[in-house]
């Protein structure tokens, strides 16, 4: 699970790995080509140990025509060392892996992501050796959704129209459409993570407390831990192994929309594990896992089917 507001505008990217192709499509008006499959790559960029870089998501995005690499970076203000960082980083991964590298900038208000959208000139003036473009999403070119219908064909879509629009003053109409987009998904599950991500992608704002209030107040079927707050310290016993079953059953559920086939030992692996920090890794790792073995990794468990059940 994502820890930070500005964490959730890159990760969000990583959880559906096609949502960068939808945006560049429906937002910036560019066909970026058809991925066949798409991984995560280590942010870390650092070349010299006592010079560290890190991106925010970088993605491998294999396509018919030739692999391509994603840079996408949560920027929720303006800020100058971006201007040296984003040049390096383009210059890195190019002269790195020797595929074309994209720049992607993701920014919940209007004056930072107009800041971004400015070129990055190195060079003499009026010659530039070298000229940065990043493509940028904000508030000003997102969509806020609004239509029910919309909204239910592309849960993840609008939990990031969601998250961009936090700021601005329609972000309580954004978020009702999306609780009862939630509340049609049939797994109660994947709407219970997709309700907890956008809760920690909002961050400190009002917006944030108007979604605590809808998930308080409404009776959506979909289990959120914000729902479950201020109950008596009793049932907490009881509220947490719930909140593991449906991790368990996101995990899950995210594998087998992957494609990834599930061994009767891994799913009881993952279904009987009690261990609520490893179920959250298990879900940040189903997000760009290829098979069941990279769910678990190397240090977690055996190649299947010899699996330990131990936890």
């Amino acid at each position: 699970m994502i820890t930070t507001a500005h964490e959730a505008l890159h990760r969000i990217f990583q959880d559906d790995n096609t949502l960068f192709s939808r945006a560049f499509k429906r937002i910036l008006g560019v066909d970026f080509p058809t991925p066949r499959a798409v991984s995560v790559l280590t942010p870390d960029l650092t070349e010299i140990k006592a010079i560290a870089r890190h991106a925010d998501t970088i993605l491998l995005v294999e396509t018919d025509e030739q692999p391509h690499i994603l840079i996408i970076e949560s920027q929720t203000r303006d800020d100058e060392s971006k201007r040296y960082s984003w040049p390096y980083y383009l210059a890195y991964l190019y002269t790195r892996y020797k595929h074309p590298v994209t720049l992607l900038v993701v920014c919940p208000d209007t004056a930072t992501a107009t800041w971004a959208r400015d070129p990055i000139r190195v060079g003499l003036p009026g010659h530039p050796s070298q000229v940065t473009y990043p493509w940028v999403l904000g508030p000003d070119n997102v969509p806020a959704i609004l239509d029910a219908d919309q909204a239910a064909d592309d849960v993840v879509w609008t939990v990031f129209s969601a998250l961009t629009h936090r700021l601005d003053d329609n972000a309580g109409d954004v978020l009702r459409t999306l609780a009862d987009a939630l509340d049609a998904i049939d797994d109660e599950s994947v709407a219970g993570y997709w309700a907890e991500f956008t809760e920690i992608g909002l961050g400190d704002t009002a917006a944030r407390n108007i979604w605590r209030d809808l998930m308080s107040k409404l009776t959506y079927h979909y289990p959120s831990q914000l729902r479950l707050q201020g109950r008596e310290e009793g049932r907490e016993e009881g509220r947490e192994e719930g909140r593991d079953e449906g991790r368990a059953e996101a995990i899950l559920e995210i594998l087998a929309a992957r494609g990834i086939d599930v061994p009767d030992e891994a799913r009881a692996r993952i279904t009987e594990c009690t261990d609520h920090d490893q179920l959250r890794t298990w879900i940040r790792r189903a997000a760009t896992a290829s098979t069941i073995n990279d769910l678990f990794g190397q240090t977690d468990g055996v190649a299947f089917g010899t699996v330990d059940h131990g936890r």
